[in-house]
């Protein structure tokens, strides 16, 4: 039915882990997007459970961000083959300064306004992007998806981890419409929505896209 037009037919895996490689596929045709750019942190040893390592393989310029030195050790022997990889292995903050996203991101002499931002970092990931000024197309941003929508809350006011509503919330402020829930939520700014599958029904009732 057209009315209920969503991602949900595209979920699956190359190296991500719950369906967001096949929905990010889709959005880059819709987008009519080949090769671009991307920023994924924490970036972990690369491969593993990563939204973009697959467009790594396809030639994308990508900034990987991770903070763990182990992690990160592993990590530059995963992307020793590509050049078209910039590693950092620091702590991006939450707050403004020397060690936010945007002073990060500026140091690395990568570009702010990318195509694709990933965010997991098991914590303070909403904070993260609400200081950060670049302006992706697409953002994918880890939530607790046990907290229910109506559930305001960010990373331990209550609860671990931030909710579907807080971070929903957060990203509409930042000109972004939210396209599809896996355990993330994949963000879509507003600009571009005119392009997506996404069935309008969903910007009036964006609760219905949550899943358990």
């Amino acid at each position: 039915m057209v009315l209920f037009k969503n991602y949900d037919k595209f979920l699956t895996n190359i190296y991500s882990q719950n369906g967001e490689d096949g929905v990010i596929g889709e959005i880059l045709n819709e987008l009519e997007i080949d090769v671009g750019s991307c920023i994924e942190f924490g970036a972990s040893k690369g491969k593993d459970n990563s939204n973009t390592f697959s467009l790594v393989e396809k030639d994308w310029n990508a900034l990987y961000i991770e903070a763990d030195k182990k992690r990160f050790a592993e990590l530059t022997l995963t992307t020793k083959n590509y050049p078209n990889v910039t590693l950092v292995n620091k702590y991006v903050s939450h707050k403004k300064g020397s060690d936010d996203l945007n002073s990060i991101i500026e140091d690395s002499d990568f570009e702010q306004n990318c195509d694709i931002l990933s965010i997991d970092i098991d914590s303070e990931d909403l904070r993260v992007w609400e200081v950060f000024t670049g302006q992706p197309k697409i953002v994918i941003i880890e939530i607790n998806s046990s907290l229910k929508p109506g559930i305001l809350n960010y990373h331990l006011e209550r609860y671990p981890g931030n909710s579907f509503s807080s971070t929903y919330k957060a990203g509409k402020k930042k000109g972004y419409v939210l396209l599809c829930h896996t355990g993330n939520l994949i963000f879509l700014r507003k600009d571009l929505f005119k392009f997506s599958r996404l069935s309008i029904f969903y910007i009036y009732f964006p609760k219905l896209l949550y899943k358990r």
